[in-house]
């Protein structure tokens, strides 16, 4: 981190971790920090879906729920960001406090329960940026309480398809009641034949991925894979945040309720992912996500299977260049191995990380 990265930390994290968050949401959209993004480099570039990403780096979901600052967050070097997750009604989420920092572990917890201001104020942005380039995913989500959650999503997908590059179905979060059971084979069936019904019957056709668990078993993993082969969704993102706590050395904070992200997931979701690699095949798009926080730990995603890598709490601990330090830093291993492009190390550690489930 530079010496202007450290004070920003330092001073972010005298606030609570909510209003630490808003505070860095509110300087994105006043145009700072300002980020050297790295210079484009031709062996970074992906074309996936029929979209063509600068580079394979992106920012999660989760950070910009709203849709406030997806522009702004491509300046910082990202070549894709994706924004909510969205729900059809506005919701608060759950109660304060419900995001903890584990700095002894570069990991948080979170148990922020789908917090956003609904479909109404993410359209609102997302048709005011329309025509400006740079590839934007929506999240999308059902509401606590929906009497039909596929249907939620359904309404997702029906209302931010002319706006999306792509669209994510999230199912996997722990902080809503029920949601992760719509993975299970019969309920995931239903929900995934809907969505992509109510894509083709849509104004546009972005791709649609799913976003699923760390935390599923081999039959769940199977079940999974079986059905986005089968409805021909176009790709899978891995993973959510975990319910497990193992190895964490915060100890004080770890009983806290929550899904757990950054550097101890990083194990577990790079395993899930090459199972994933395995069970769906070379065609089928995978996004790899969490625990990346460095050039080295994005291109361990690519070689266990991810064709994209996605972070968030990495940059919470690393600042706001960290984007551009990992892209340069992609940029030099392909210089060091001469490669012609980065896509020539996807699987090819998939094996060997499928084994450490």
């Amino acid at each position: 981190m530079s010496v202007l990265d450290r004070i920003g930390q330092k001073l972010l994290f005298s606030f609570d971790p909510e209003t630490a968050h808003g505070m860095s949401i509110a300087a994105l959209r006043c145009g700072l920090p300002v980020a050297s993004p790295p210079n484009q480099d031709a062996r970074l570039k992906a074309r996936l879906c029929g979209l063509d990403f600068p580079n394979p780096l992106g920012m999660a979901a989760g950070y910009d729920k709203n849709a406030e600052v997806p522009d702004a967050l491509l300046k910082l070097g990202f070549g894709f960001a994706e924004v909510g997750t969205i729900t059809p009604l506005p919701q608060p989420g759950n109660p304060k406090p419900r995001i903890f920092r584990l700095t002894a572990d570069e990991a948080v917890i979170n148990r922020l329960g789908f917090n956003n201001e609904g479909h109404d104020a993410a359209e609102k942005r997302l048709a005011a940026r329309k025509g400006r380039g740079g590839i934007v995913g929506v999240n999308i989500g059902a509401n606590k309480d929906s009497a039909d959650r596929i249907g939620d999503y359904e309404r997702g997908v029906t209302r931010f398809a002319p706006y999306a590059s792509y669209l994510t179905v999230n199912i996997s979060s722990p902080n809503t009641p029920g949601l992760r059971n719509m993975q299970a084979r019969e309920q995931l069936g239903e929900l995934l034949s809907r969505v992509m019904a109510a894509r083709a019957k849509a104004s546009a056709q972005p791709p649609v991925f799913l976003k699923i668990a760390p935390d599923l078993v081999e039959a769940e993993l199977e079940d999974i894979a079986a059905e986005v082969v089968e409805k021909k969704v176009d790709g899978v993102i891995v993973s959510n945040t975990t319910l497990s706590r193992t190895g964490l050395r915060s100890t004080s904070l770890a009983s806290e309720a929550g899904g757990l992200s950054g550097k101890p997931l990083f194990e577990r979701s790079t395993a899930v992912l090459a199972r994933m690699r395995e069970l769906v095949g070379p065609e089928m798009a995978i996004i790899g996500v969490g625990g990346v926080d460095s050039a080295e730990t994005a291109l361990e995603k690519i070689r266990a299977g991810a064709d994209l890598v996605q972070l968030y709490t990495g940059m919470i601990y690393a600042g706001p260049a960290l984007p551009g330090r990992i892209v340069a830093g992609m940029a030099r291993f392909a210089d060091r191995e001469r490669l012609k492009s980065i896509r020539e190390l996807r699987d090819t550690g998939c094996t060997n990380w499928s084994r450490r489930l």
